[in-house]
């Protein structure tokens, strides 16, 4: 099924125009005269990071690149050597070792590969370019006697020849024939009938090659990865050996790869050299997911990718834009759309998940997904950008693991994740767990990105929340909500902001002291934070600063509100030990932590804000409604006399 879909795409999108040719990054152009000689080495390459800047504004150090050329099919090496026609590195097209590590031996045998495929090209073709090339490598034959490589090339690079200002010899049109004639040889008069049938497309086939390389693969080498193998007796059976136990032809195999290489990179193109769009989204250091859907609106495919990294908005096409906010446009796609999570190795290309469904089913999957995550953000949007409807992809995964970390979220979990936001299924609890430690671990933070990834914590596990265990839970805060965690995390909040009133910007805060045990243990913390709180309100009303002595009654009033929905009477000291949990579970936890996220929120809210939350909210508690309570006004205007 996945070599089928990969298949269809490759037709789709007319991936491969000359099965004889691939396009491939070439760096350097080796320029000759028409005797052999050299004229010079042209540089060939693209900064990929051309116009880019980062967060600060600054250019973004190049990164070059070769620029994509249609160079003849190049076979897989594997550990013997093996040479490319006219197109390859400096160790085999010039014999330079641009490292410097090769011996002069191992430069002169693969030099002389190189050599004798285009001595025989130019014997049976009589190319004169083909023989100018020969020409020129016959008289290097001494390994660099005459040739000295670019500074900055590397050992990967790719260098191809080209004779005064014609086109590049690989092209020629006598090249190009002699080239496929020696990639399909015509079969021998008497020769056996095939062997095996291509599982792909069922036509028999004769001989079973190494199947194409997969480049670009998170984590893989970057010489590519195989996405089919059989390199170990363990994955033989029925006395066939490597690829013959899953046959596949060379031109279904050529498509596949081409299509899944398409889909992994970041400047697509198709056959002809033109411009496709991006279809991968990058998930951690070692694994991406790729997704297409032959015949489906290139439009909803570009939404899913603008969406899935929190681009701006002008990146998402207007029909789709809706989704970000949780509503599913009204436009039916029932095209088929596939997805499929990849995790490279050194050897082999691992997949993790493979999803089949249509797009408009996945349209509103992401819908409700987006939905879930929408919660109150305590984090202005970076300089020069604007906010996005939600937390993006790149965030909820960095958010998960410690910062500055190289390890990320691993690459079964970040494919878990994805894969419901896609199926509309529960979203996996150990991410949930992940977040309410990494909280704990983090609550103190105040640097901006501390405050944004606790804002992408806040927003995954409200998702969870309302996916997993069907809990009806606000974007904003919402005093009404029947649950222990979500209250106590709203007092945690309150009674924070009751001490800032009372003594300002303290060494250890009870944030510091407090959150860790507060959202596990509410018992070993909260009598004695309430004891506090009364000394804090007192301190406060103290103080000379008028708009601090009213926000100090209003945080008692709420405390004591809150410790009335959870049935603590203040009054009483020592508290009953039945006045708290001992414990709470991971649920009630995840709760606790939205509560604080969303009442640090609610606290910090200017009047116009607060104006709206109440209209959404006319059944909050008296001490919530602030615009309606007279008495409180009139002790505030009292306090500020």
């Amino acid at each position: 099924m996945i070599l089928n879909a990969l298949c269809e795409l490759a037709q789709a999108e007319k991936l491969i125009g000359d099965p004889d040719y691939e396009y491939k990054p070439v760096s350097w152009v080796v320029r000759l005269m028409k005797d052999g000689k050299l004229v010079t080495i042209e540089d060939h390459r693209r900064d990929l990071n051309e116009g880019k800047t980062g967060r600060n504004g600054k250019p973004v150090k190049a990164k070059w690149s070769g620029k994509d050329e249609p160079v003849p099919v190049q076979p897989i090496r594997t550990s013997g050597d093996l040479a490319f026609f006219l197109v390859d590195k400096a160790e085999y097209a010039l014999g330079l070792d641009p490292a410097g590590v090769r011996s002069k031996s191992k430069l002169k045998e693969r030099a002389r590969l190189f050599r004798d495929l285009v001595e025989a090209c130019a014997g049976e073709t009589r190319d004169s370019s083909a023989h100018t090339v020969l020409k020129f490598l016959e008289s290097i034959a001494d390994v660099g006697s005459t040739v000295k490589l670019p500074k900055d090339a590397s050992p990967s690079d790719l260098f191809a020849f080209r004779v005064g200002e014609g086109e590049f010899v690989h092209q020629r049109q006598d090249v190009r024939g002699w080239w496929k004639n020696r990639r399909t040889p015509a079969t021998p008069a008497g020769a056996p009938p095939a062997r095996f049938r291509c599982l792909v497309t069922g036509e028999p086939i004769r001989d079973v090659e190494l199947f194409p390389l997969i480049k670009r693969v998170p984590g893989g080498t970057t010489s590519g990865v195989a996405l089919v193998s059989h390199n170990a007796r363990a994955f033989e059976s029925y006395g066939l050996d490597g690829n013959e136990n899953a046959p596949i032809s060379r031109e279904a195999a050529q498509a596949a790869a081409t299509a899944l290489n398409r889909l992994l990179d970041p400047e697509p193109i198709d056959g002809k050299g033109r411009p496709l769009k991006q279809r991968h989204i990058r998930l951690s250091s070692d694994t991406a997911v790729v997704y297409w859907s032959p015949e489906g609106d290139p439009d909803a495919l570009d939404a899913i990718l603008g969406l899935a990294k929190g681009e701006s908005a002008e990146a998402v096409a207007e029909a789709y834009r809706s989704v970000w906010h949780g509503v599913a446009p009204s436009i039916q796609d029932p095209s088929r759309f596939y997805a499929m999570t990849l995790t490279g190795t050194q050897g082999r290309v691992v997949v993790r998940d493979w999803f089949q469904s249509s797009v408009t089913e996945v349209i509103k999957n992401l819908a409700g997904h987006f939905d879930r995550l929408r919660v109150v953000r305590n984090t202005s949007p970076a300089r020069g950008t604007e906010q996005t409807p939600t937390v993006p992809l790149w965030m909820l995964m960095d958010a998960m693991t410690a910062p500055g970390r190289d390890a990320k979220v691993p690459g079964s979990l970040a494919s878990d994740f994805v894969h419901a936001a896609l199926r509309g299924t529960a979203y996996p609890m150990s991410m949930l767990q992940r977040c309410v430690l990494r909280e704990r671990a983090e609550s103190t933070g105040d640097e901006w990105i501390d405050s944004a990834r606790r804002d992408a914590r806040a927003a995954f596990i409200k998702a969870v929340l309302l996916r997993n265990f069907s809990l009806e839970v606000k974007p904003d805060m919402d005093p009404t909500l029947d649950s222990k965690g979500y209250q106590l995390g709203m007092l945690l909040a309150a009674l924070e902001r009751l001490q800032a009133a009372a003594l300002g910007d303290v060494n250890a805060s009870l944030i510091d002291r407090c959150f860790g045990a507060a959202s596990a243990t509410p018992v070993a913390v909260f009598p004695r934070l309430l004891r506090g709180a009364r000394h804090h309100a007192r301190k406060a009303q103290e103080s000379d600063d008028r708009r601090e002595r009213a926000v100090a009654f209003r945080c008692e009033r709420i405390v004591d509100a809150i410790a009335e929905q959870l049935g603590v009477d203040r009054r009483r000291y020592p508290m009953p030990p039945a006045a708290f949990p001992a414990h709470l579970a991971l649920a009630e936890q995840g709760m606790f932590v939205l509560g604080y996220h969303q009442m640090r929120h609610w606290l910090w809210m200017n009047r116009q804000e607060r104006a709206e939350w109440e209209q959404r909210h006319p059944a909050s508690p008296r001490a919530f409604q602030w615009s309606k309570d007279t008495e409180a006004k009139e002790a505030i205007a009292e306090s500020m006399n």
